[in-house]
C-alpha cells in the first residue's frame, strides 16, 4: 500500500508586500522557480522525474495568471515534460496543492511530485481579480438571493467571530503580541534557518543584498499602542491592522514522493502525510473553517488532541486563531510556537506551503511527533492536516 511522505520543505523569507518590501522587485514567477530549484538543489531531486508540480495562487492576474505553476517550472530549468497545475482555494491554496500531491501519490497517478505557492502581494493586490467590478462579482445572482444580498468581507467576518466567541480587543492584541514575540524569539534563536531559501534582491538604490529573514516582524510592541489603533470593519469593533494577518510577498515549496521510492533516492523523509480533509462552513462569518475542520480531521486520523504536539493555525486575524483554540481546547502554548501571520505575514496563496514547512521543520527539530495545520479559506473552507514524523 503506497503512502506519502515529504522529503524536504523550503521557503523564502516572506516580505513585506507592498512597494519597497523586499521581494517586491521580483516577478512571482520567477521567486517561483527560485523555490523550485533550492528544493531540487537541496534534496538532490531530478527535475526529470518530477510528474507535476502543483503550485497554489490566489490572485491569479497579470503576473499570476495563465497557470503560474506551469510557468514558475519553465523559470526553473526544469525540462519542458514536467507539467504544472495551478490551485486556488483561497487562502488554503497551497495546503489544498499539498493533499492532491499526496493524493496522487497515494494514489500511483505520480511518484514524485512539488506542491508549493506563490503570491506577491506588493505586485497583484488582494482582490485585484475584481477591481472595479468590471467582469462582476465572482457570485452570481442566486447566490446572492441566498444570503439576502450580504456583501461577504472577511474582514466583517472576523468581527462577527469576535462577538460569538466573546473576544476582547485586549485578548486580540495580545495574541499579536504574542505571535510577533514568538517569530522574534525563532528568528534570533535560528530556528527558521534551515527552512529558508536565500534571495538575492535589489532595494530601491538598486543595491543588491540577501534577503533571508522575515521582513513583518515586529519587537518590543505594547497593549497601549496596539489599542490605539483604528477598527475598519466596524465603528467600536475590536479587529485592526495589528492583530489581523500582514500584507506580504513569498513563495514555498515541498517534494512528496512515496517511502519506497525516497528509499531509492536515498532521501530521509521528514514526515508523512497522515491525513487530510476539507470543508465547507457558512460565507458570512467565512472564517470558522478550522474548527469544524480540525474536528473532522482528529476523526479520520483517528488521533487525539492530546496527540498533537504542535498546531499552525492561520492568524488571518486573531479572532480566527483565538476562537479555534477556545472551541477545540488545544494547548494556546502549542499554537503557532513560532508565531503566526499576524508576525510573519500572509502572501495569501504561498501561506498553506509555508505554514507546513514551518511545521515540519519544527516537528523534526522538536521530535514531536504529530503536527496539525488548519486555515479558513474566502467562502467559507478549510483544510487540515496532520503529519507524522519519520
Amino acid at each position: 500500500m503506497r503512502d506519502a511522505v515529504i522529503v524536504d520543505a523550503v521557503r523564502t523569507a516572506v516580505g513585506k508586500g507592498k512597494p519597497g518590501g523586499a521581494l517586491s522587485g521580483r516577478h512571482p514567477v520567477d521567486l517561483s522557480g527560485h523555490v523550485l530549484r533550492a528544493l531540487a538543489e537541496r534534496t538532490g531531486l531530478d527535475p526529470a522525474t518530477v510528474d507535476d508540480v502543483i503550485w497554489g495562487c490566489v490572485s491569479q492576474v497579470g503576473e499570476q495568471s495563465c497557470d503560474i505553476g506551469r510557468y514558475a517550472v519553465l523559470a526553473a530549468g526544469w525540462p519542458e515534460h514536467v507539467p504544472g497545475l495551478t490551485v486556488d482555494r483561497q487562502c488554503g491554496s497551497s495546503q489544498q496543492a499539498v493533499h492532491q500531491a499526496a493524493a496522487g501519490v497515494i494514489a500511483g497517478q505520480y511518484d514524485i511530485a512539488v506542491a508549493g505557492g506563490v503570491e506577491l502581494m506588493s505586485r497583484i493586490p488582494m482582490g485585484a481579480p475584481r477591481v472595479g467590478g468590471q467582469f462582476g462579482e465572482p457570485y452570481g445572482p442566486q447566490v446572492a438571493e441566498r444570503y439576502d444580498n450580504y456583501v461577504f468581507n472577511q474582514g466583517i467576518g472576523a468581527e462577527m467571530i469576535a462577538e460569538e466567541f466573546d473576544l476582547s480587543r485586549e485578548e486580540l492584541d495580545q495574541q499579536a503580541l504574542d505571535s510577533h514575540e514568538r517569530a522574534a524569539r525563532a528568528i534570533d534563536e535560528g530556528r527558521f534557518k534551515n527552512q529558508i531559501t536565500p534571495v538575492t534582491v535589489t532595494d530601491t538604490e538598486g543595491n543588491n543584498r540577501v534577503f533571508d529573514t522575515d521582513e513583518g516582524v515586529r519587537r518590543g510592541g505594547t497593549l497601549e499602542a496596539l489599542a490605539g489603533l483604528k477598527t475598519p470593519f466596524k465603528e467600536d469593533g475590536v479587529i485592526s491592522a495589528g492583530n489581523a494577518s500582514q500584507i506580504s510577498d513569498g513563495s514555498a515549496a515541498l517534494l512528496i514522493t512515496t517511502s519506497e521510492i525516497a528509499a531509492r533516492n536515498g532521501w530521509v523523509p521528514i514526515a508523512r502525510f497522515h491525513t487530510g480533509v476539507v470543508t465547507g462552513v457558512d460565507p458570512i462569518t467565512m472564517l470558522k473553517g478550522p474548527i469544524p475542520a480540525t474536528e473532522k480531521v482528529l476523526r479520520r486520523s483517528g488521533l487525539t488532541l492530546g496527540d498533537i504536539g504542535a498546531f499552525e493555525i492561520n492568524e488571518a486575524f486573531a479572532s480566527v486563531s483565538l476562537s479555534w483554540q477556545r472551541a477545540i481546547g488545544a494547548d494556546y502554548s502549542l499554537m503557532n510556537p513560532n508565531g503566526g501571520a499576524i508576525a510573519l505575514g500572509h502572501p495569501l496563496g504561498a501561506s498553506g506551503a509555508r505554514l507546513m514547512t514551518t511545521l515540519v521543520h519544527h516537528m523534526k527539530d522538536s521530535g514531536i511527533r504529530y503536527g496539525l495545520q488548519s486555515m479558513c479559506e474566502g467562502g467559507g473552507m478549510a483544510n487540515a492536516t496532520v503529519l507524522e514524523r519519520l
